[in-house]
């Protein structure tokens, strides 16, 4: 990237500031006004995903997780990710993305303390 697209990206810091705040100041100081069109915003459930990409495009379905059965006789089990949202963006707005979902995450767990991926170890730690 040359240093003239980098000028006009949010520069990523480590202030206190949000980087959504961050963006809307790059864009203020451009002197444009961002409004929020949420007529027809729909709002979804996820607890799952799957990334992919192309060479110009991050890729991200959402859905829901859930245990399904694979037979009575195998007491086997397999998860499935009914995705039903996908969202195609570019790798600016990805990046931007990731910032502020990083950001967010970072205060919750300083407010709640650490958010532990593994769920046997929520199992356990929960059960105490």
């Amino acid at each position: 990237m040359d240093n003239k697209n980098k000028e006009n990206l949010p520069k990523e810091t480590s202030s206190q500031e949000p980087i959504g705040e961050q963006v809307l100041g790059h864009a203020m100081q451009k002197r444009i006004h961002v409004d929020f069109d949420e007529r027809n915003l729909r709002t979804c459930y996820a607890n799952g995903f799957r990334t992919t990409a192309t060479d110009e495009e991050a890729i991200l379905d959402f859905g829901l997780n859930y245990v399904e059965a694979t037979g009575q006789q195998t007491g086997r089990r397999k998860m499935v990710l009914h995705a039903n949202e996908r969202i195609v963006t570019s790798y600016y707005s990805a990046k931007r993305l990731t910032l502020t979902l990083s950001q967010i995450i970072r205060r919750h767990e300083q407010e709640s303390g650490e958010i532990e991926l593994e769920a046997a170890k929520r199992r356990l730690r929960n059960s105490k």
